[in-house]
């Protein structure tokens, strides 16, 4: 069955796509364990950074949570609020802070009707759709000849492609906007910004690593289904 055996598709397009994104989950959480380790010297936690961006910007209304996991943090829309995992939430590390005020910049996006995310926001049923059914989709087109399948499949799978692309600006527009909102509110001293930058930046690139995987299965699939029409 396709995209269950090691085809030279695989060897060309995906195993390059997942040492990428190896090396991109690797190197965020050294940086975030690196500067995990250095406590802004002013002493603000990530959860009392989060609130005071959010009351600047007038978002009073969202609530600040506290979740379990590594790194789970995540603002959500539909109850308006942001989580912040148990590493962040207490913690005054320049680490801590960036990731919170990059959930903060999620929210401000949000607030702001930044037309990325809105445009996001209306592909995540699509994507979660495609995510869930189009290589099964796929395979079963491949196993049974029908062409059609196939072709619903890989169109499917494109929606996943499409979300990630959309995503990248998305995530790098929060991250500059908490950048900003640090440096405009004093939050971190100067020589600790850079810190955060690092953390968001290694944060981004797990993105763009995910965008890369899902571009070159796409490319795998598409190649699958050349060789057999």
């Amino acid at each position: 069955m396709p995209f269950f055996y090691m085809d030279r598709y695989y060897l060309i397009f995906v195993i390059p796509a997942l040492i990428l994104a190896f090396l991109a989950q690797a190197n965020v959480k050294s940086t975030f364990s690196k500067y995990a380790k250095q406590f802004s010297r002013r002493g603000y936690t990530a959860a009392q950074v989060a609130r005071l961006i959010l009351d600047k910007n007038n978002l009073q209304m969202v609530e600040i949570l506290q979740v379990g996991g590594k790194l789970t943090d995540f603002y959500d829309p539909k109850s308006n609020s942001i989580s912040l995992s148990d590493d962040v939430y207490a913690s005054p590390s320049v680490a801590s802070i960036g990731v919170a005020a990059h959930e903060v910049g999620h929210a401000i996006q949000h607030g702001t009707g930044y037309a990325p995310i809105k445009i996001r926001n209306f592909f995540v049923p699509i994507a979660n759709i495609g995510s869930t059914i189009s290589i099964p989709i796929a395979i079963a087109g491949f196993i049974f000849g029908m062409r059609p399948l196939v072709e619903i499949g890989i169109l499917l799978f494109s929606m996943i492609v499409l979300f990630q692309i959309i995503t990248l600006p998305v995530e790098f527009n929060a991250s500059r906007r908490a950048i900003d909102s640090i440096e405009t509110f004093g939050i971190l001293s100067p020589d600790e910004v850079g810190g955060a930058k690092k953390v968001l930046f290694a944060a981004a690139l797990t993105y763009v690593a995910a965008t890369i995987t899902a571009i070159a299965n796409l490319l795998r699939l598409m190649a699958l289904f050349n060789d057999r029409s």
